[in-house]
């Protein structure tokens, strides 16, 4: 069991701080031009003949923004790539098309066969991606657990409601649900869960007691808990760095099934055009492409982020955006210069002068004027201590001298 002492759960100014060393590439300027360029011919379908009540929606759908949250976008490209892999199947092709009476139609099947094969490649990526992440947080959470049988018995508890979720997805669609009803359960579910973990961090009274003490959740991991799910809590800085690359990319995927849903629905009275399918062909590549990237990045900055930092670095990050603080950690027995309680001078010879005398505060703030050009040393002082550090935050101004102005001389104006 890995200890919590002296740790606190994430906050959003240290993740600011984190995802700093992390910055994404942009999206090349392909996804938005072809995005407009597939609602465009989208568009010229839609003129030809208007659209059904089942179109309406995925209309309603395109016309609206992509989801805030993160993994509900990834459940969203999920469903996205499901429902267009079902129109590329053969059975589900126009009918003409199936035939593949002429060259043309044979050339179309090929190009069709060709992004199946690179979509299903990218689905099997996100499944791969999101039960891995899955998997590495619950391991991490594990890790902060007793490692004995009340360990073993969340990990058989955790089993079991999978079993179960499983089974209510199967169920479903063994009924004939649809994919679109399959990938509102799954989300529900994840929502569920959630919710669960939310109870659990907001416990209170005998049942916290329960929970802390019986099953042996520490404090902080329940701390953790209760915040990570606020709409405005840490992962709000993970949305504001990353998510608008990846609201590029579902809104992408969402134009191509799209052009595919209409181009299907009016196969017979106006096949493919010729230049329509180049674009929906490029489109496919710069989205498998630019999607499995950002998996690719993502999955690295959530598994080097922790759950857990020290309090120090908690404040330090808090101060860092607030004031531009640093901060310096003085072991017992050492000194650190440039932070304060002692100040020395010393002049272009090395002769040091003391300044301000050595005195030991609790914390302070003020200003001295430099009569003298030269280095000024900052020095606080932790040699009196033996056993304990001491973590300092810390913020040095220096203001350049001002000119006098010399009165004006006699006749002057």
């Amino acid at each position: 069991m890995a200890s919590t002492e002296g740790l606190v759960p994430i906050t959003r100014e240290y993740l600011a701080r984190y995802y700093d060393k992390y910055p994404f590439p942009p999206l090349p300027d392909d996804v938005s031009r072809l995005s407009s360029e597939l609602r465009g011919m989208s568009e010229d379908l839609l003129r030809q003949l208007s659209a059904t009540s089942g179109e309406e929606m995925l209309l309603l759908e395109v016309e609206s923004p992509p989801p805030h949250k993160m993994d509900e976008n990834l459940w969203k490209n999920r469903e996205h790539i499901e429902e267009i892999l079902y129109l590329l199947e053969r059975s589900h092709w126009p009918r003409s098309l199936q035939e593949q009476s002429t060259p043309e139609d044979i050339e179309i099947t090929n190009v069709l066969g060709e992004l199946q094969v690179k979509l299903l490649s990218t689905l099997k990526t996100l499944e791969s991606f999101q039960a891995k992440n899955a998997d590495n947080i619950f391991s991490t959470v594990m890790s902060y657990m007793p490692q004995d049988f009340r360990g073993s018995l969340i990990r058989q508890q955790r089993e079991r409601s999978e079993r179960s979720r499983q089974t209510e997805v199967d169920a479903l669609m063994s009924s004939g649900g649809s994919i679109r009803e399959r990938y509102g359960l799954l989300w529900r579910q994840q929502m569920e869960r959630r919710r669960q973990l939310a109870q659990l961090g907001s416990a209170a009274g005998v049942y916290k007691t329960l929970v802390k003490y019986l099953v042996g959740v520490p404090q902080v991991l329940l701390d953790f808990i209760k915040q990570i799910n606020d709409d405005q809590g840490p992962m709000e800085e993970q949305r504001q760095r990353y998510g608008p690359s990846l609201y590029s990319l579902t809104s992408m995927v969402l134009s191509i099934r799209l052009l595919f849903h209409l181009s299907w629905g009016r196969f017979e009275r106006k096949k493919l055009e010729k230049q329509t399918l180049p674009v929906l062909e490029r489109a496919v590549d710069v989205y498998t492409a630019e999607f499995e990237r950002f998996l690719k990045f993502i999955g690295e900055v959530f598994a080097n982020s922790p759950f857990f930092i020290s309090a120090e670095d908690a404040g330090a990050a808090e101060l860092s955006k607030k004031d531009d603080y640093k901060e310096a950690v003085i072991p017992a027995g050492n000194t650190f210069e440039d932070i304060g309680f002692r100040m020395e001078y010393m002049d272009p010879s090395g002769e040091i002068t003391l300044i301000l005398p050595y005195r030991r505060y609790e914390s302070s703030q003020g200003n001295f004027c430099a009569c003298m050009t030269g280095c000024y040393k900052l020095i606080w002082d932790n040699t009196y201590s033996t056993f304990f550090r001491k973590s300092m935050r810390y913020k040095v101004d220096c203001i350049p001298p001002v000119s006098d102005i010399p009165p004006p001389t006699a006749g002057a104006p």
